[in-house]
């Protein structure tokens, strides 16, 4: 076997956690399928990470890390918001629907970090990190449409995480493609009447398509306060 650099090493293991992960989930993962995903020896392994949990960590980590990078894409100079967020929406479905396990898993990581001490700083990095990557991706946006946001970033990141997070883990339930891109649509729309001009107005043609009828604007409107 090759000899390889231990930083090196530690990362073709920790792909090899995330894929036997993704596939058998994390009570699959074991020390013995992560070796042999990476072709390599348990003392390797060992060498490398003291046990399993830290290997998951290291797991959850490199998701986090992942999500922070996509949200620092370049966009396309002086796009209109649409534009950006018909961008940020496609990408954002393209990496859901490519990699269902990596999904799961990473709601997985989230829940097992609750009940288990061993695990109990995943959770709260994977949130801290993805309202980090959220609110880098809306201050990007902003500033790229040349428009503010009505509602604090902060604040607004975590409402856009958390519908991304229920119409994601709906979609993991059912597989309804269609509902969930539309659902995802549905939220770039309203993100987009959080938009405003720098003299607090609502920027024109800031509409989305997300399949509504006139008689659901209609519904829509009669909910809302005078």
């Amino acid at each position: 076997m090759n000899r390889m650099p231990v930083a090196e090493r530690r990362e073709q293991l920790i792909a090899a956690a995330r894929a036997v992960a993704s596939r058998e989930g994390i009570d699959g993962t074991t020390v013995r399928a992560v070796a042999a995903e990476a072709g390599v020896s348990l003392g390797v392994v060992h060498y490398c990470f003291e046990d399993k949990d830290e290997l998951l960590r290291a797991v959850a980590d490199s998701i986090t890390q992942q999500n922070l990078e996509g949200a620092r894409r370049d966009l396309p100079e002086d796009a209109d918001l649409p534009s950006v967020l018909e961008i940020a929406i496609r990408d954002l479905w393209e990496r859901l629907r490519s990699d269902r396990g990596a999904q799961l898993l990473s709601y997985e990581l989230t829940t097992s970090s609750l009940r288990h001490p061993e695990l109990a700083q995943v959770a709260p990095s994977q949130y801290q990190h993805s309202w980090d990557a959220v609110e880098i991706f809306l201050t990007h946006a902003a500033s790229t449409a040349g428009i503010r946001w009505a509602t604090p970033v902060r604040r607004l990141a975590r409402l856009i995480l958390a519908a991304i997070d229920g119409y994601s883990l709906a979609w993991l339930v059912d597989g309804n493609d269609a509902e969930a891109e539309a659902g995802l649509q549905t939220v770039a729309a309203f993100l987009a009447l959080q938009a405003v001009e720098d003299d607090g107005t609502t920027p024109e043609a800031l509409t989305l398509d997300t399949g509504a009828t006139d008689d659901d604007a209609a519904a829509r409107d009669a909910s809302m306060p005078a």
